[in-house]
């Protein structure tokens, strides 16, 4: 049969990027002209699996927020 979706990827590069910059998850949702919440940036940084378009949306805002031009696999190992 089809093996479950592992879905904790542990800690993913993106809460390095953003304690270096000292960015903090308000400032993602500050900086984010879109639907960004706290729980979805903390979920990204802890590992969950995001959808391809939380993604982007944490990429965009992670980006305006650091004044960076980061990529995808940047910030996430999946």
């Amino acid at each position: 049969m089809n093996e479950p979706i592992q879905r904790d990827l542990g800690e993913q590069p993106i809460a390095r990027i953003m304690a270096e910059r000292d960015v903090v998850r308000r400032d993602l949702v500050v900086a984010s002209n879109q639907r960004v919440t706290h729980k979805m940036v903390a979920r990204a940084c802890k590992g969950r699996r995001l959808t391809l378009h939380s993604q982007h949306l944490v990429l965009d805002a992670l980006n305006k927020a650091a004044g960076a031009d980061y990529e995808m696999a940047d910030l996430f190992l999946y």
